[in-house]
């Protein structure tokens, strides 16, 4: 009876394992038969198995078939899915390997300029510090100069001050 209804159920298996599923359907059968009378020896109360529970067995066999095949295949899509992304993402790595080693050069041969120009930056700096030095010393020197001429000049106007009044009777004194 299992060999009827299962021969146009497709199962996705070889056909030697779907025969091995009819003779156990019917191994199933004949167990149950089995207990049965087990059960009617025991406790005297008689069950029957019929061919419509046999049907309903096979039914939920095709049932439950289905809804697990449905799931391992809807499992089967997702990994299969998630493998496309593993392998693209695999792909944009790879790519983005090799623009990371020529950044990397681009980044070397940058680092090696700006330490170029932060040397030549620094020398720069230190010659100009010297020259601000030595235009200090000069600087120091002119102001001592001129703080030395402030004090002369000072010291004459002083003079000058004390002698003008003989100056001024001098000048009066000629016309």
């Amino acid at each position: 009876v299992a060999q009827h209804f299962l021969v146009s159920y497709h199962i996705e298996c070889t056909d030697e394992v779907k025969q091995s599923v009819v003779n156990t359907m019917g191994r199933f059968q004949d167990i149950v038969a089995e207990k049965c009378v087990e059960y009617f020896e025991r406790y005297r109360q008689r069950t029957f198995v019929t061919p419509k529970s046999y049907l309903s067995f096979i039914g939920g066999y095709k049932a439950i078939y289905k809804e697990k095949f449905a799931n391992v295949k809807s499992l089967s899509e997702r990994m299969r899915t998630g493998l496309a992304k593993l392998m693209e993402a695999e792909v944009s790595v790879n790519q983005l390997s090799k623009e990371l080693v020529m950044k990397e050069k681009d980044l070397a041969v940058a680092s090696k300029k700006a330490d170029e120009v932060l040397l030549e930056v620094t020398m720069k700096a230190q010659a100009a510090e010297k020259v601000k030095m030595q235009v200090q010393k000069v600087k120091d020197k002119a102001q001592a100069i001129v703080d030395d001429i402030a004090i002369d000049k000072a010291a004459a106007e002083e003079k000058l001050e004390a002698a003008r009044p003989a100056l001024e009777e001098a000048e009066a004194a000629l016309q």
